[in-house]
């Protein structure tokens, strides 16, 4: 005897309804409740150790505050951000390059007066900003001569105007007062508007905007690796370069800009000027000796005035001057580099 079927017309049993849920226990979910449940979990952890991760983060950067005054994260936001305007300028249109470093000659003098102000100098600003701009802009726009000729009419013109107007107010100070403050007029023009065109007439060279770019990429490569390797190795000021006037720079720092700058030049001077791998090592070398002339040179001014940092005008970085204190005397060294190592590149 057959058992009836749904082919024999029998309808089925239907489905046994699922029971309810005892007391105290959760009903099963559905497929895409589960999912949004096991999503939700997921986010929760990645929340956690994404705040762990920032707080391990904001420790860290505390303590590099502490030794060294930088905010870190800031600096390196605000470092990225003006590496990429200036990056842009040279790549698309140097002449741009030519009107951002006007720019920043004029407020890096509006600095440094500032500065030595605070210092006891009397510095008369106006006629620093007139020199300042016609020396910068005769770095890129006149021939070389008449950038030197510019400069000493720069250096007489801020000289005599503050001699003058010392013989104009008579406010009792000193001769030798009078002195230091001439000395320091004319001081400026030969520190930031004529370094500042050295940079400039080394832009305006056939392919200028590459040495340029490589010249503030070595720089700036040896400044993080002494940064970076005085914090690792060079702590609590282990060997100090030159204590009475940086005692924070020891020579783990220097070692560190002297391996970073030697490896950035090879590779910059092979792949950007074209050069030979140790001409890139003999451009490497030589800047990252006027660099830290250059921020040696700027620790000792600062510390003559009795300040940190030239001034507060980049978070996490100081002042201008903070950051062109290596590029400065730098550009010199590019600038003659330029015609005995260019010839090495057609070659």
């Amino acid at each position: 005897m057959s058992t009836p079927s749904d082919d024999d017309g029998v309808p089925g049993i239907p489905p046994r309804p699922p029971l309810p849920p005892r007391a105290g226990e959760e009903p099963p979910l559905r497929s895409g409740e589960n999912l949004q449940r096991q999503f939700r979990a997921r986010k929760a952890e990645l929340e956690t150790h994404v705040a762990h991760a920032r707080d391990q983060l904001d420790q860290a950067n505390e303590r590099i505050k502490e030794r060294t005054g930088r905010d870190l994260v800031v600096a390196i936001g605000v470092g990225l951000l003006i590496g990429g305007v200036i990056l842009a300028s040279l790549l698309f249109a140097k002449w741009s390059f030519a009107v951002i470093g006007l720019a920043i000659i004029l407020l890096a003098v509006w600095e440094l007066v500032l500065a030595l102000r605070m210092g006891g100098r009397k510095i008369d600003l106006w006629p620093q900003l007139v020199f300042a701009a016609a020396l910068a802009a005769g770095g890129y726009f006149a021939d070389p001569w008449l950038t030197w000729v510019m400069l000493f009419v720069a250096v007489f013109g801020v000289v005599v105007w503050r001699l003058v107007a010392q013989m104009i107010v008579k406010d009792g100070r000193t001769y030798g007062e009078v002195l230091t403050d001439a000395m320091a007029s004319g001081f400026i023009p030969v520190y930031v508007p004529f370094l500042g065109a050295v940079v400039l007439m080394l832009l305006r060279q056939p392919r200028g905007e590459w040495w340029v770019l490589a010249l503030i990429v070595v720089v700036v490569v040896a400044d993080t690796c002494a940064y970076a390797s005085g914090l690792l190795f060079g702590r609590g000021g282990r060997h100090p370069m030159a204590p009475r006037v940086s005692p924070k720079k020891t020579w783990e720092g220097f070692a560190g800009a002297v391996v970073g700058s030697l490896v950035a030049g090879a590779l910059i001077g092979f792949y950007m000027l074209g050069l030979p791998w140790w001409a890139g090592l003999i451009f490497g070398a030589a800047l990252v000796a006027s660099a830290t002339v250059g921020d040696l040179g700027e620790s000792l001014l600062k510390r003559d005035l009795g300040i940190k940092d030239m001034s507060s005008w980049i978070p996490g970085h100081g002042g201008l001057l903070d950051r062109l204190d290596s590029v400065l005397p730098s550009a010199v060294v590019a600038l003659a580099l330029y015609p005995l190592l260019t010839p090495l590149a057609a070659a």
